[in-house]
Order: structure tokens, then C-alpha cells, then sequence
């Protein structure tokens, strides 16, 4: 029977940091992934040659001396990513009822934007800006709190994430700005998270809203870049990633995990286990609700999981440039009320209505310019649903039925009325259009319900009333975007705090930098900044396409 000092279930990026954690500091790492490719949300897969990454879209502060830069030289793999700098004058652009806004990078670039747009807010734009970044200041000091006097000045230290920390979005934003269409604007960066302004917590959109303050860049490869970083790195140090591993259950013997049970029955036994899945699949699946305390089943019944996700996949042979499409991801809504576009999109009949009143739009061969084979470009167009809207289909396991594939046809209609409004003609263009549903999520992701985003992250979901790292079962630990926070580095930084409990160190003392560590970017839509070895790939993808057509 096998033995590791650490077994971790699931790869995503919460998992892979804490099995690179645990591998560079001399322990034997085993992580099982039961999809064929590891990665959790950050994998990327193909359709007939053309890549996707459904989960990562895009990833901010990476620029030298910058948290995200940081993270990934103190995890060892910076020299091993390579990330594309989306348009800097517009990494996001917001559409309400047709008006295009863009949102620039730098804080005061955004600044002089939205005044240029909004001159009668002036005065209100700039106190709310500075009011989003001082929240996400003093949010990220909480951590790093110590002894009996810092604790003493927080009233003083911390005076804006205290007078707004227990507000919604919604809230908060009323109070600072009056006009609708710049509300809509600023709110926009909600689909991050997963809630509408009105439920939204107000301190997770500073964090995400300062994230990208700088602008937006996309990993060389999409998600899965990411990914062979962190799995070359944890194998560099003896750890070892199985995939089509499906975890059955958790061993425990007297509330102490000693190794998992797959489901072909075979047992691996282990000093520690750390779940990377979500929490209620890791309590009430793997571990039995009869073997847990009665507290932690009431949390696990009042626990919330965030929307689940349509994405539709879609290739065109067309040059979009022409339409105004770049490495900018494109947040569209119907009007200025996405608070009416969430209910309309969750509770409502997804089927109704020929065009989606809210989603986001994104060009990967844009972004990502080696994908680019001269002539397909390829996009994600992700709207939120709930999971609900798929009920009809989830008492079967094989759910592939001639009705759920009309179900899925109609939803495809409806996203490509949709991308019609940006791009006219895309129809006539189409080289394939593949539809992910919540059943996709399910099955290739294993989430609670389908769900994109762990937890909601609502007041009652987030902080000191999220799930923690540390389990009531002893050698049991959590990680991933229901512990810490998510995302791609949220969850990065999930796994980091997991290890640091694990190896009883701080969560800086695994953060060691390399020398000679740096992440190479590029501007995506800049050639004279890329390097010999970008063009060489770009032009070998564009030779080998034309030889496969020629062929």
C-alpha cells in the first residue's frame, strides 16, 4: 500500500500551490485529479484544434514588485509563465444599453476617463475611487495584525473598511455616486465575483476592482500555462499528479484522517489530506455526514454556493478586428439595472426572451496571440445562471438526452443573437459553437451544484465566516476558493495559507524568492515588444494551419 506525507484531492490552483508548498519543503506530495488534465478551473482543453480556458479570463497585478508578480516568483515559477498585457487603454470594456465605456489601466487614468464621461461627478469619482483603494489596503493588513497595540489602534488604522465593511455594494455605491449608467460602470467587475451590487459584499468588489486597477493580462497558453508551471515545479521536487483519479472517500479512524479510499477501492494512505474540492462535497461525500459534528452539518445546510455558469465556445472565420474587437474583454448589459439582469438570469426561465440581458465576452486568440492561426479567432461568452435552470436533467446521471441537446441548441441561439449585437454577420462565420452548462461544470470540475466561484462570497460567506484551512478532524485541511478568497490567485493564496498551517510557518516564509525570477509579458497587441521565440511560435501555428487546409 502506498504512503505520502501529503495527499491532496484536486488540482486546481488552491490545490497545486499547496502541493508545491508541501513538495519544496521535503515532503511526499501525491495529487489525484479526476478530470484527464489537472487544473481545476485553470485547465484549458481543445475543440477540433482550437483552444479554450473556461475559468481563466484574465489576471491583474503582475507588473515587477506587484502582489500576483510576487506570488508566482516566491512560488518558484515566475520564469516558467509567460503573460500577454491586454489593451491598456481599455482591458475591460463595459457596454450598457449599447454605449461602449471603456476602463483604462491606472487608477488615474480610470479617473480621468469616467470624469471625461461623467463631468458632473467629478468630486464623486475620485472620493470613491480612493475610498476602494483604501479598503483593499487596510483589507489586506488584517493578516498581518500583531500584539495587543495593533490590534488596539484598528479603529484608527483601518477607519474605511470599518465604516463600510458590513455593506453591500449597492449600499455603499449609492451613498458616492447619483448617476445610473457610471453605477453600472463601476459594477460592472460583479461578474468576478458572482453577485449582483445588491448582495454583493462591498469589500470583496474593492478587492476585485483593485486587482485590475493596474489592468488585465492573460497567461501564454491560457490557464493551462499556469498549470505546467505549477506541475512541472511540484514534480521538480519529487511530488507526483495522477489524473483520472476519482477519490471515493476519506479515511478517518477517531476524527483523524490517515489516507483516501478511490473508487476502484484501492487505499493510500497519508500523514496529511487536503481537499481542494468544495466543501460541502468534501464533508458530506467524502468524509459522511454521520462521521461529522452537528455545528458543521448546520453550516454545511446553510451554505450557499455561488451562480453556475453557461459558456459558449464559439470559433469564427472573420476578421473582428473590423467590428472593434481586441485583447479587451467586453462586460454587456442590457441596461443599467444588473441587479433586475441577475434576477432575470437566476431565477427566471433561461429559455425566455431571444438575446441574454447581461454577459461577458472574451477573444483568446486576441489576448493571446501565438493562439492565433491567421485566420479562426476564438471567444468564451459567459453568462451566469442558476443551477436550478438545469433541474429537468439532474436526476439523471446520463443526462445526455435528445432534450437537453434542444435545451442546449436554444441557449446557443440565444448566446449568438447576443454576439450579433457586437459583431453583425457572426453568424454567417461560425467554424463550430459549443455550449458549457452547469452539467459540463459538474462533470469535468466536480463543484457543488455547477457552482463557478466556491461559496457565495456575501457578507455572511467571507472572512471570519468562511470555511477554514484548519478542519475539526485532525490532519484534515481545506483549501480553494470557499477558504481564503477566489479566483485564480485568491485560490493561489488559499493553498499557500493551507501549507503554512501544515508546515506551522507563516505564510511569507513560503513565499522564497528565487534569483533570477521574473514573469516575461508582452503587450498583446504590440509585435515590435515580443520576443524572437513569440513570433517563431505565432508563425509556426500559422504555417501548420495552412498546411492542415491545404492537406
Amino acid at each position: 500500500m502506498e504512503e505520502f506525507d501529503s495527499i491532496i484531492i484536486g488540482s486546481g490552483a488552491g490545490g497545486l500551490a499547496t502541493a508545491l508548498c508541501l513538495a519544496r519543503a521535503g515532503q511526499k506530495v501525491l495529487v489525484l485529479e479526476q478530470h484527464s488534465v489537472p487544473g481545476g478551473w485553470c485547465h484549458s482543453f481543445t475543440l477540433n484544434g482550437q483552444r479554450f480556458s473556461p475559468g481563466v479570463h484574465y489576471i491583474g497585478l503582475l507588473d515587477e514588485g506587484q502582489s500576483t508578480s510576487n506570488l508566482y516568483q516566491g512560488l518558484g515559477v515566475a520564469n516558467d509563465i509567460i503573460f500577454f498585457r491586454m489593451k491598456k487603454e481599455s482591458y475591460d470594456h463595459c457596454i450598457i444599453a449599447g454605449k461602449k465605456y471603456d476602463l483604462p489601466a491606472g487608477i488615474e487614468n480610470l479617473q480621468k476617463s469616467l470624469t471625461h464621461q461623467f463631468p458632473q461627478e467629478e468630486k464623486n469619482i475620485k472620493e470613491y475611487l480612493f475610498l476602494i483603494k483604501k479598503v483593499n489596503e487596510q483589507l489586506q493588513m488584517i493578516p498581518k495584525l500583531k500584539g495587543f497595540w495593533q490590534h488596539l489602534i484598528v479603529p484608527y488604522t483601518m477607519k474605511h473598511f470599518g465604516k463600510f465593511a458590513l455593506f453591500t455594494l449597492k449600499r455603499v455605491i449609492d451613498w458616492h455616486i447619483k448617476d445610473a449608467t457610471l453605477k453600472a460602470v463601476l459594477n460592472a467587475q460583479c461578474g468576478d465575483h458572482g453577485l449582483p451590487p445588491n448582495r454583493a459584499s462591498f469589500p470583496v468588489h474593492c478587492s476585485v476592482m483593485n486587482h485590475y486597477f493596474d489592468g488585465g493580462f492573460y497567461p501564454m497558453g491560457g490557464g493551462s500555462g499556469i498549470v505546467k508551471a505549477m506541475t512541472t515545479k511540484i514534480k521538480s521536487f519529487g511530488g507526483v499528479v495522477r489524473t483520472q483519479q476519482s477519490v471515493e472517500k476519506i479515511l478517518v479512524e477517531n476524527k483523524k484522517a490517515y489516507g483516501i479510499q478511490l473508487a476502484d477501492g484501492t487505499k493510500i494512505l497519508s500523514k496529511n489530506v487536503i481537499s481542494n474540492a468544495d466543501p460541502s462535497t468534501t464533508y458530506l461525500k467524502l468524509i459522511g455526514k454521520e462521521n461529522i459534528s452537528k455545528s458543521l452539518a448546520k453550516k454545511l445546510e446553510n451554505t450557499k454556493y455561488s451562480v453556475t455558469s453557461l459558456i459558449l465556445f464559439l470559433t469564427l472565420d472573420m476578421d473582428v478586428t473590423q467590428f472593434g474587437i481586441d485583447s479587451g474583454n467586453i462586460w454587456n448589459f442590457k441596461s443599467e439595472d444588473i441587479d433586475a439582469h441577475f434576477d432575470t438570469l437566476t431565477k427566471g426561465n433561461i429559455l425566455e426572451g431571444d438575446e441574454f440581458p447581461a454577459f461577458f465576452f472574451s477573444c483568446t486568440t486576441l489576448k493571446d496571440p501565438v493562439s492565433f492561426n491567421g485566420r479562426y479567432h476564438n471567444f468564451e461568452v459567459v453568462t451566469y445562471v442558476n443551477y436550478d435552470s438545469f433541474k429537468e436533467f439532474n436526476d439523471s446521471e446520463d443526462y445526455h438526452s435528445p432534450k437537453y441537446e434542444a435545451f442546449k441548441k436554444r441557449i446557443i441561439e440565444k448566446f449568438l443573437n447576443s454576439v450579433e449585437k457586437i459583431i453583425p454577420t457572426a453568424k454567417n462565420h461560425i467554424v463550430q459553437a459549443e455550449l458549457g452548462t452547469p452539467k459540463t461544470n459538474q462533470f469535468y470540475v466536480k463543484t457543488a451544484n455547477g457552482n463557478v466561484y466556491g461559496t457565495e462570497k456575501t457578507l455572511r460567506q467571507i472572512g471570519p465566516f468562511a470555511y477554514k484551512s484548519k478542519t475539526e478532524f485532525e490532519n484534515l485541511f481545506l483549501c480553494g476558493a470557499s477558504t481564503l478568497s477566489h479566483g485564480v490567485t485568491g485560490a493561489t493564496y488559499s493553498g499557500i495559507a493551507t501549507a503554512s498551517k501544515i508546515l506551522n510557518v507563516s505564510f511569507d516564509d513560503l513565499l522564497v524568492k528565487e534569483e533570477g525570477q521574473k514573469i516575461r509579458i508582452y503587450d498583446a497587441e504590440d509585435p515590435s515588444t515580443w520576443d524572437e521565440f513569440i513570433h517563431k511560435k505565432r508563425e509556426d501555428k500559422i504555417r501548420t494551419f495552412k498546411e492542415i487546409k491545404i492537406n
